[in-house]
């Protein structure tokens, strides 16, 4: 229990300097041209940034202590549990933009805490089991990979109404997720190299789902962005740690429904407190509308344009059009 314990605050930590990371790195990300969106172009711009950094920077560094949380609990308690960097971040929320979290911020706040103490009281044993040449690992991985990678295949071929590319975020987030369970058994049980090829697979994995997000992030407004991207990742490995791990839950308490509870009470905790003006508002840099408690809404181009008087547009191009991209809309 105490080992069950200390892998929970571990995920909790790195949550939280993931939370923070994201944060960061999306009011950077907004104020990047829409026309890089899902290109190379767009991470050689945001790389040049110094708060985007900073935001990568937290982001490494939580991973470590994931993989500790995972060398201690088991990924259907990790996983989850990462979910409670979003208290944190509404924390800060708080304090930056002198502003009262609501009654649906509170109910999702004690959503999620209910949902780790529930899932960590609940969880299945932990285990190392695995083999690296198991072929349904390298399934799950291939059909993960090709999958997060289909907004970019879009992109190439056409111009699809709606990218699907928080979706993609979400399925490296997965991968990611998975692969980090399968350096912590390899570390476990001395298999160094492998550990680290595992290791380089979650670098590239984040990295890919890191550009995914920060496209979306360009062209939907974050309060759509966060909720499919964590969701995504979250249940993923949730849903593939008893076919890969081992960790079924038939070997917890009533058949596994306390723990089942537990966990969709926890994702959709998540899922709400991630839709919060609050962390909108935080994640792009502005104020919370006072009158409505609600993230500022975006300007339409239309506006932008007719801001300028028609004088001033016959004698010399607006600047307007251009400080606000459609695409910066707020978190």
């Amino acid at each position: 229990m105490v080992d069950l314990v200390l892998g929970i605050a571990a995920a909790v930590a790195a949550s939280t300097l993931y939370s923070l990371g994201i944060a960061l790195q999306a009011m950077d990300a907004k104020e990047s041209p829409h026309g890089e969106h899902l290109r190379l172009a767009l991470a050689w711009r945001l790389v040049r940034r110094g708060r985007w950094l900073l935001g990568t920077g937290l982001s490494i560094l939580g991973w470590p202590l994931q993989l500790v949380a995972l060398l201690l609990a088991p990924l259907v308690v990790v996983q989850p549990a990462l979910a409670a960097g979003l208290l944190v971040l509404m924390f800060f929320a708080q304090r930056m933009l002198g502003e009262q979290a609501g009654r649906h911020e509170h109910f999702a706040m004690i959503a999620i805490v209910i949902g780790v103490v529930g899932a960590g009281l609940a969880a299945p044993p932990r285990t190392t089991g695995h083999g690296s040449e198991n072929i349904a690992i390298t399934l799950v991985l291939l059909g993960l990979g090709l999958a997060s990678l289909l907004p970019y295949a879009l992109r190439l071929l056409t111009r699809p109404p709606a990218s699907p590319a928080p979706i993609g975020a979400g399925l490296a987030g997965g991968w990611s997720g998975i692969a980090t369970k399968l350096a912590s058994d390899d570390l476990a049980r001395g298999h160094l190299m492998l550990a680290i090829v595992w290791a380089l697979s979650t670098a590239l994995a984040s990295g890919v789902g890191v550009l995914s997000e920060m496209s979306a992030l360009q062209e939907r407004p974050a309060i759509q962005v966060a909720p499919v991207v964590f969701v995504t990742q979250t249940v993923i490995p949730i849903v593939v740690a008893p076919l890969l791990f081992g960790e079924s839950f038939a070997d917890t308490p009533l058949g596994g429904v306390p723990l089942s509870l537990s966990l969709a009470l926890l994702v959709a905790g998540a899922a709400l407190l991630a839709r919060s003006p609050l962390l909108v508002a935080l994640m792009a840099g502005e104020p919370v509308n006072q009158s409505s408690g609600s993230a500022p809404s975006p300007r339409p181009p239309s506006e932008e344009i007719s801001r300028s008087s028609p004088a001033t547009e016959a004698e010399e191009p607006s600047s307007s059009t251009t400080s606000t991209s459609p695409a910066r809309v707020t978190r």
